[in-house]
């Protein structure tokens, strides 16, 4: 039964992958109308929110975009920094609006997203980093040396924590983009939609991500559960 379940995970995953990717190639190539690049309209939701201290740079690779609050940073794709596009405004605002989230409310653990959240990233990456070798080396052992499947378990678990963590933070950064593309006139009746449509779909990337991360969570609870003692 869970052989199933996992089967129709990946196969929803790989779907709103897809979805995400067709959306923001497609959005990537309708240009908005004042002709600000991602960069641009990065800069501008920080000012306009006040915010200073925060560098809008430009990174490798593709949908690499992030907010770094360790040292203050917008970091945007290639293709989302130096492009006019909807797509572009999506991406930057979003980004921007964890920015905007770590300036209004650093000590909020959930709603929106603080210091707490990224005091969660160290641990993930270190539980991440070794995890699998964990688990593996625990199912084989399972009968003999449980304690070290638990360990796994116990590991495991911090990501799943952090996935649903992200849930909120994610949705809420996305709410303020678009408020503000709206009021400041990025976007207009035209596209506005099309802002949402993309910021909506990359949403969905994350819920299946924490219910992916949830349901293999419950998958190693059950063969520990079922180990002969």
């Amino acid at each position: 039964m869970y052989w199933i379940l996992f089967i129709g995970i990946a196969i929803i995953s790989y779907i709103v992958q897809h979805n995400v990717q067709s959306k923001f190639e497609k959005y990537s190539k309708m240009p908005i109308a004042n002709g600000m690049t991602g960069r641009e309209i990065a800069e501008k939701m920080l000012h306009d929110n006040g915010i200073y201290d925060v560098k809008v740079t430009s990174v490798g690779g593709m949908l690499t975009d992030h907010y770094n609050p360790s040292n203050k940073t917008v970091n945007l794709s290639e293709g989302v920094y130096n492009t006019c596009s909807v797509s572009a405004a999506a991406v930057a605002a979003h980004e921007c609006g964890h920015a905007v989230q770590h300036a209004r409310h650093p000590l909020k653990v959930i709603f929106p997203a603080g210091d707490e959240r990224s005091a969660l990233v160290p641990v993930v990456q270190f539980s991440s980093s070794i995890v699998s070798w964990v688990l593996l080396a625990g199912i084989f052992m399972v009968n003999t040396f449980p304690q070290l499947l638990l360990i796994g378990i116990c590991l495991f678990a911090m990501s799943t924590l952090f996935s649903f963590v992200t849930l909120p933070v994610e949705i809420d950064a996305s709410r303020r983009a678009l408020v503000w593309l709206n009021r400041a006139g990025i976007t207009n009746a035209f596209n506005h939609q099309q802002a949402q449509s993309a910021l909506k779909a990359a949403a969905y990337t994350y819920v299946v991500a924490a219910l992916s991360s949830l349901a293999t969570l419950v998958y190693y609870i059950m063969i520990y559960s079922n180990r002969r003692d």
